[in-house]
């Protein structure tokens, strides 16, 4: 049954006093190869330390720095710069250090390191940090505060049974991750072979050509006469999406008379290079009706869908097949984000190699459904997450308890 003691302490309360919390080294140096190895914020990425791009410091330094030598298990919470994150310190790692963005908290033999590990991620102890994080250039929370965070203190066995519980929410995470790793990767093997013409549709076969935009697309400049204020704006993740949904505010200018006004089944091509578009985003307007969008935007529309499937180029378009023949038109802007300086003649200029439309429909049909999967396994593992987030937060409250007396084996 639950126990009915329910107390909360310091974090320091549940700390090996032999190692008590602390940051690590100032000014590791630079790069030593065959050194150290140190620990830095950006390592620490998803509960677990990233080992392929360490620092290493020289044996001198390390000793200066000898009481933040880590030990497999310990844990280490990030504690300026981006703060608040967690993860565990592998057996590969014992003897390394860390930097003073980071500090080490090793558990005590009376609780439970992977309880402590799930208590510092819950949105309580994660509120707590944040209220704590101090600073304009650079902002930190000091060990001080660290050591006070107050976390729900129950005894060794239901700190096992919470960790047990929640562990079984990461390995559903886990699968799920990998399962939608798979997908993309699956997705983008398919689009590779499918829009080069490789492999073919089972049952719908045509001649493949090459052919000009200009010819299968209009330019499209209708200018906001509607007074739409349905800004949208490229984003890489949801395609055309509200301003204000995107960058929690809209940025587009007081008056929306000169702004492109874009109808849904139309395209909007993004000048700026972005992680994953080096030469560009071309998204299709599908969540809205209508929509205005920047004239900084080549905008565009299929001219004949007898010829020309839409679904199709927005797949293809999304493949990045077109990067290489943009390379070769644009010049970089002045700008310092990166505008790409492509003109409308020059773009709708660029020649694509498609095959007839039937065969456009059918292989758009076998990457929909692609993108189906996709879509389905990320919102399992969305709803995993927040599930999960929502179990911890009753958990380290005390909102819900778990039942002890047997301790079931993973």
């Amino acid at each position: 049954m639950v126990k009915s003691n329910f107390r909360y302490t310091a974090l320091d309360a549940f700390v090996d006093k032999s190692g008590p919390i602390c940051y690590g080294i100032l000014k590791p140096g630079e790069n030593y190869p065959g050194g150290i190895p140190v620990i830095k914020v950006k390592n620490i990425i998803g509960g677990r330390v990233l080992e392929s791009d360490l620092l290493h410091t020289s044996p001198e330094i390390h000793k200066q720095y000898k009481r933040a030598e880590i030990k497999s298990g310990d844990l280490l919470l990030t504690i300026r710069g981006t703060t608040g994150r967690v993860a565990f310190v592998p057996k590969s790692l014992d003897g390394a250090n860390i930097t003073q963005d980071s500090a080490r908290i090793r558990v005590s033999s009376n609780d439970s390191p992977r309880y402590v590990y799930y208590a510092l991620q819950s949105p309580d102890i994660q509120r707590q940090i944040e209220l704590n994080t101090v600073g304009q250039a650079v902002k930190g929370i000091n060990i001080g505060e660290v050591k006070k965070l107050t976390i729900y203190h129950p005894e060794l066995q239901e700190q096992q049974k919470i960790a047990l519980v929640l562990s079984t929410w990461d390995q559903a995470i886990t699968t799920t991750e990998e399962l939608l790793k798979n997908s993309q990767r699956q997705k983008k093997a398919l689009q590779q072979l499918l829009l080069s013409g490789n492999q073919r549709v089972h049952g719908v076969q045509s001649e493949w050509q090459n052919i000009r935009l200009e010819q299968l697309f209009s330019r499209v400049t209708t200018k906001n006469t509607e007074a739409s204020t349905n800004v949208v704006t490229i984003s890489a993740q949801h395609g055309l999406i509200r301003q204000e949904d995107f960058f929690n505010k809209t940025v587009a200018s007081e008056t929306l008379d000169n702004y492109f006004l874009l109808k849904k089944g139309q395209f909007a091509y993004n000048k700026s290079y972005s992680n994953g578009y080096p030469m560009g985003a071309i998204k299709r307007l599908n969540k809205y009706d209508k929509g205005v969008v920047t004239t900084l935007y080549i905008c565009f529309e299929v001219s004949d869908e007898t010829i020309c499937n839409p679904e199709f180029f927005e797949h293809y378009f999304e493949s990045g097949l077109l990067n290489n023949g943009l390379s070769k038109v644009a010049n970089e802007g002045g700008r310092a984000h990166g505008l790409l300086n492509v003109k409308p003649s020059d773009f709708f200029g660029l020649t694509v190699f498609v095959p007839e439309v039937d065969e456009q429909k059918a292989i758009a049909a076998v990457l929909t459904t692609a993108d189906q999967d996709i879509h389905a396994l990320q919102a399992k593992l969305a709803c995993l997450k927040q599930e999960k987030k929502a179990l911890m937060q009753q958990l380290f409250i005390g909102k819900r308890r778990v039942k002890v007396d047997e301790l079931e084996v993973a």
